[in-house]
């Protein structure tokens, strides 16, 4: 009892982060140890990249990890940090709506109080979930969390500008307001539409999103101040820091194999300082 009102008071404090003009700040991790950077960072959460997991685990992305084996890592981040966590689950590693309900009762042992529901299925024809599919997916991660009495916050993905669904910009956003309000019916908490970084797009979004927005950010995005300027709730950058600390590991290893030299290491960090993260 006492840790279900702990991850109450959690999940309460997270929810309570989503404020328009003044966004919750995502830097995505992928393991305890990145997770653990992320809080000493001053993250006031911490959010999971299931890309970066994912390959992590030895796996792409895409709903090739188990509901066990993504939910493993997420259970290992919580137990590490202090602070919030909402876990990236893909499309809810489940085939329907049941699924995804057992899914979110995995999520919510394994201590985050978060989720990102995505509606792109993987391996099949079409780029989306049916509107009404995928809405059944996101009653059921309500009712799970409701019925655990936990207030999880659920953040409805919206694959619409990532898989270039619509002829052009109108029917895309279109298409994109029509899914977020069916999700936000169906009882989500907010909405995440990657992709989209252009000021104009994203001021469409938050005007006509009866919601919080996410957006995700990266090289070439407006700055936080901006994005934040917008009515933007919540930024965070996906893949994006796992790509470059993969990109180091890559350049550190050819010049150790074709130069011999040792430059890519420099500024590392202390040795001390990384095994202090953990305190134990």
């Amino acid at each position: 009892m006492l840790r279900m009102t702990q991850q109450y008071d959690t999940a309460t404090v997270f929810r309570d982060l989503h404020v328009p003009g003044n966004p919750l700040v995502l830097p995505n991790a992928w393991d305890a140890a990145s997770a653990r950077l992320v809080e000493t960072a001053g993250a006031a959460a911490v959010a999971t990249t299931s890309a970066g997991l994912a390959w992590a685990l030895g796996a792409g992305d895409g709903d090739r990890l188990t509901r066990d084996q993504a939910l493993g890592v997420v259970a290992r981040i919580a137990d590490t940090v202090s602070v919030p966590v909402t876990a990236d689950v893909e499309s809810g590693y489940a085939a329907d709506a049941a699924g995804v309900a057992d899914t979110v009762r995995a999520v919510l042992a394994a201590g985050a109080v978060g989720v990102n529901i995505e509606d792109a299925p993987h391996g099949g024809d079409a780029p989306l979930r049916p509107v009404a599919e995928q809405a059944e997916r996101l009653t059921a991660a309500r009712g799970a969390a409701d019925a655990a009495g936990v207030p999880l916050f659920v953040n409805a993905r919206i694959d619409t500008y990532l898989r270039g669904v619509g002829e052009g910009p109108r029917e895309r956003l279109a298409l994109t307001l029509e899914r977020a309000a069916a999700f936000l019916a169906a009882g989500a908490d907010g909405v995440f539409v990657p992709g989209v970084v252009d000021p104009e797009t994203v001021a469409a979004l938050v005007a006509k999103v009866d919601g919080p927005v996410n957006v995700m950010a990266g090289p070439g995005a407006p700055p936080v101040a901006r994005l934040a300027e917008l009515g933007v709730a919540r930024i965070s950058v996906g893949s994006g820091i796992a790509q470059a600390a993969h990109a180091l590991v890559r350049a550190a290893a050819r010049e150790l194999l074709v130069e011999g030299t040792y430059e890519s290491l420099t500024g590392g960090l202390d040795f001390g300082e990384l095994n202090g993260l953990f305190g134990r």
